[in-house]
């Protein structure tokens, strides 16, 4: 029995040194060894492999170390958080009067009650005039904002310029030279797929948080977040995409190469849980460094309009045209009236064609060229006047035309204004009717977002202004946003589908409907509220004069 008890803590004994040693073997190895169904088995002939060669060098992670603590040091003070307040009409359901019929508790006309809401964005220190560079989503519509340094000091702001269509806006603080530190910029137009990307901002409200990942593709368009009136939608350019995490609060924030230089502005995420899943997007900077200036200087930035929309070309799309199936290029599908490809005589689809099941517009003008430059698809041709053209600058298209290629010169203005409820021309301020509510026209998905069917049209009333005429009669702004498309969007609110029995399929439809009318005239809205329809009158005013 002692003899069976020896022989097996002998061999327990072995057991143990041979797997303390295969275990030892695997702790020093690098996780490149590990992949033993490829690596040939070892013999006793076998040349040993140093563990110095299959460590990473301590002195290169030493090094991006501490590249990121000076990158973050040099970056941080310039890095601010931006906090707004917006005041919001609080909705009440409507009592119906009954006569003779005391109500107790329920005064009638009740005047409208308001409550306050906050949130937290981000922003960085442009010069030491005290200019602050953020997204106009996050200060649009703010009735205050206060500005958070790294050092804790806080002070007001407020807005100096702001551009819907770059989603960018200028703040001003009251601050010591000496205490501002701006940022450098470098010039996006030289970034490349796989380079260092470095965020700094305050995600969820945690102040000053550095995030780091590559540059994951360039050249990505974002829709325009827009209050527009205008049926145009826009898109802005050459934004960069990145998988450094960029979460709700880094709006507005930067985004940094790995010589703590800025690259753009942190805008948007793409993600199903309004959290970061590794699919963020930033303004580049080369967009930032022609609007900021604009702004500071001006309050706003005229955007070089060409007056199209259209589609990037196909082989599909060619070989319906007739054209060869690597034909590249940016049909043109429809020409703005009165634009500047209208009047240089370029023109749109004009006949019909069913791809896939679809019936899509082919026939139009295909510019192939700008000034030279080869254009491959319709976001090449968007980039292009972006970054390189300016309003009033006359350029020369290369195009396709029933497959003969030709020259037309173009005039360049400036792109029409999105600002919500723009008066018409013919009336001033004083004398146009004036709704009061911030919108957008209805979308497939932010529909579907709604619950509502797909193909319901409308206009969403985004938000109410405070002691409008739409605030008065009790039309309601969204209350909740959700994530389309990557860009964080309001919804919930009033769907508008109507004016006096009138239907309204878009924004720019609403404010013509809303022209025809005077100062004074009631009118009455049929919206949907919850998917019910309902009726609301509205006694229009005129809005009220604005005071710096």
């Amino acid at each position: 029995m002692l003899k069976r008890i020896s022989l097996l803590i002998i061999v327990v004994g072995i057991g143990l040194m041979v797997g303390l040693a295969a275990f030892t073997a695997i702790v020093v190895l690098s996780p490149s060894t590990w992949a033993f169904a490829q690596a040939p088995a070892r013999t006793a002939a076998s040349t040993p492999v140093p563990v110095s060669a299959t460590l990473p060098a301590p002195a290169s992670l030493a090094g991006f170390d501490a590249t990121l603590e000076q990158i973050y040091n040099q970056v941080n003070p310039s890095v601010v958080t931006i906090r707004v307040v917006q005041k919001q009409a609080v909705q009440f359901p409507t009592i119906p009067e009954i006569p003779n019929f005391p109500f107790f508790g329920f005064p009638q006309n009740q005047q409208p009650q308001y409550q306050y809401q906050q949130a937290l964005g981000s922003g960085f220190v442009w010069d030491t005039s005290g200019d602050i560079v953020t997204n106009n989503h996050v200060v649009a519509g703010a009735n205050q904002i206060s500005v958070t340094f790294a050092d804790g000091t806080v002070v007001p702001g407020k807005v100096v310029g702001s551009d819907p269509d770059s989603d960018l806006a200028v703040i001003r603080v009251n601050a010591p030279a000496n205490e501002l530190h701006p940022v450098q910029l470098a010039d996006s137009t030289q970034l490349k797929v796989g380079q260092l990307a470095i965020a700094i901002g305050n995600p969820f409200g945690e102040h000053n948080t550095m995030t780091t990942g590559i540059v994951s593709a360039l050249g990505r368009s974002l829709p325009v977040n827009g209050n527009s009136t205008s049926s145009a939608s826009y898109t802005i350019p050459d934004v960069i995409q990145t998988d450094a995490p960029i979460n709700p609060g880094n709006s507005g924030g930067v985004l940094l190469n790995d010589q703590g230089q800025v690259i753009g502005v942190t805008s948007a995420i793409e993600s199903p849980v309004r959290a970061s899943s590794g699919i963020g997007f930033a303004i580049p900077s080369a967009i930032v460094q022609k609007v900021v200036p604009a702004l500071i200087q001006t309050g706003h930035y005229a955007h070089p309009w060409i007056g199209i929309s259209g589609t990037s070309l196909d082989p599909t799309l060619a070989q319906a045209m007739g054209l060869n199936a690597d034909q590249r290029g940016a049909l043109v599908v429809d020409v703005t009236p009165g634009g500047p490809a209208d009047k240089a005589g370029l023109r749109g689809s004009t006949r019909q064609t069913t791809i896939d099941g679809q019936s899509v517009r082919v026939g139009g003008d295909v510019i192939t060229a700008l000034d030279g430059q080869p254009v491959q698809s319709f976001d090449d041709l968007v980039a292009m006047l972006a970054r390189s053209t300016e309003v009033n600058q006359t350029i020369t298209l290369t195009i396709l035309r029933d497959g003969k290629s030709q020259s037309i010169q173009v005039t360049l203005a400036a792109r029409p204004s999105t600002s919500a409820q723009t008066s018409q021309p013919s009336q001033s301020a004083a004398t146009a009717p004036w709704l009061g509510v911030q919108d957008t026209t209805l979308t497939a998905q932010t529909a579907r977002a709604m619950n509502l069917s797909s193909n319901q049209q409308g206009v969403l009333v985004e938000q109410v202004e405070s002691g409008s005429p739409a605030d008065k009669a009790g039309l309601q702004g969204s209350y909740k946003t959700t994530v389309i498309g990557g860009k964080t969007v309001r919804i919930g609110g009033d769907v508008i589908v109507a004016v006096d029995g009138q239907s309204i399929a878009s924004a720019a439809e609403l404010q013509s409907a809303i022209a025809r009318y005077n100062v004074g005239d009631a009118v009455t809205l049929s919206v949907l509220r919850d998917g019910n329809q309902m009726n609301i009158r509205v006694t229009l005013a005129s809005r009220p004069s604005q005071t710096s």
